[in-house]
């Protein structure tokens, strides 16, 4: 579980994150929504510890987050960035087996492991051979994927995922991503600007504007119940989106 209570950041820029209070479940998946500058990047750096708070706290499964608790709070989190994050100078086993090399697991279990990952995510073990250059954008995104789970942390963060995909590897590699994260039952957050992305994945959807976390509740909450007029603004942006998929019916 991670616990926020009035967690605050202040940049000399001017720009504030507003205290956030919230609680998110493990086993789901959780998902901060937002534009460009809204505050859920700056939220998600602050929950890994990567940004100091200037009020109040946040804790990750029961560790508090601060200075002391990083290395501690890593060991708990497998992290997958946008473009992948992959080092072009390794292979790919390489990159998915980083945290294998720094937990000092035997090489048999690393191999055991790249195995087991490999068929879980979809990717053939020959391209593990290669270089990221080497395979496409999906493939790294799964390959990245592969190096999060590698030392099977409780705690899966994307940040934007998928944003730099073509529509059709999108869409296959989300799937692959909603099984994967069903089937492991892990406590996930998802970043993104994408109000499908955050219907097809989020159990709860964190919606952020100007530093402020608007609401936070389910999509179905968003849509019958705003907290707020930009909300509505927000949903209505999206003049194509069938809601209708995503919604329970009215009893």
């Amino acid at each position: 579980m991670i616990e926020l209570k009035d967690a605050g950041v202040s940049f000399t820029s001017g720009f504030t994150l507003q205290p956030v209070s919230l609680r998110l479940a493990a086993e789901q998946t959780h998902v901060f929504l937002g534009s460009s500058g809204s505050g859920k990047t700056t939220l998600l750096k602050a929950i890994l510890g990567l940004q100091p708070l200037d009020q109040g706290a946040i804790h990750v499964f029961s560790h508090q987050v601060h200075a002391a608790t990083q290395i501690a709070i890593a060991r708990l989190v497998g992290y997958v960035p946008q473009d992948g994050g992959l080092f072009p100078h390794m292979t790919n086993a390489q990159n998915a087996s980083i945290g294998g090399r720094v937990a000092k697991l035997p090489p048999a279990r690393q191999r055991q492991r790249l195995t087991e990952l490999c068929a879980l995510v979809g990717l053939q073990e020959a391209d593990l051979e290669r270089f990221p250059s080497e395979i496409s954008g999906g493939q790294r995104q799964r390959v990245a994927l592969m190096r999060a789970l590698f030392n099977d942390p409780p705690l899966i963060v994307l940040d934007e995922p998928l944003g730099a995909l073509d529509p059709m590897i999108r869409t296959k590699l989300q799937a692959d991503l909603k099984a994967i994260f069903t089937r492991l039952k892990k406590m996930v957050v998802i970043v993104t600007h994408d109000l499908g992305e955050a219907a097809y994945f989020g159990h709860t959807i964190s919606l952020f504007h100007e530093g402020r976390m608007l609401q936070h509740s389910t999509l179905q909450g968003l849509v019958q119940k705003p907290s707020d007029p930009f909300v509505t603004e927000f949903l209505n942006a999206y003049r194509s989106f069938d809601f209708s998929r995503w919604l329970e019916p009215a009893p």
